[in-house]
């Protein structure tokens, strides 16, 4: 049996009187659904180290501060079936990020060269993240609990 693939997601959260969720679509596929920053942990890298990469190779962010780790999620790839553990994070955005910009992901993940629509969607949500990525949201603030059935695939 394969181990589950070390993965970390990023609930960047911008404060004030209207707060929001950094999320990003990507453009040309709308398929691929809402989503938060998130991917591998390279081997030897600390999961805090790889969610503060990963906001940062996604959505051109810098700066985030990391405010806590929530929860780990132990569920398989959506499509692959294969085992993974997901660390979520909530991060603090910095002052002055702009409400919603376009970045072109780098790294040197699948995702690289590839350009993401990046907004600050306000909180609660209005619909669900892909991958069931937003099930933890509660943890941050009670108020954001997922309003929809977070037992199925993708909701």
């Amino acid at each position: 049996m394969n181990p589950p693939r070390a993965r970390v997601a990023a609930y960047v959260v911008r404060n004030g009187a209207a707060p929001g969720l950094l999320v990003f679509e990507h453009v040309g596929m709308p398929q691929a659904g809402l989503q938060v920053p998130a991917g591998g942990v390279r081997p030897g890298e600390a999961p805090a180290d790889a969610v503060r990469r990963e906001v940062e190779e996604e959505t051109g962010l810098r700066g985030a501060v990391l405010v806590r780790e929530l929860a780990v999620d132990e569920r398989p790839h959506p499509v692959t079936g294969r085992p993974r553990r997901t660390a979520f994070f909530h991060l603090q955005a910095p002052s002055g990020t702009p409400d919603a910009w376009e970045h072109t992901a780098g790294g040197d993940g699948a995702d690289a060269g590839m350009i993401f629509a990046c907004r600050f969607a306000p909180l609660p949500l209005d619909r669900p993240l892909a991958d069931g990525q937003d099930r933890w949201l509660g943890e941050v603030d009670p108020l954001w609990t997922a309003g929809w059935d977070l037992s199925e695939p993708g909701g």
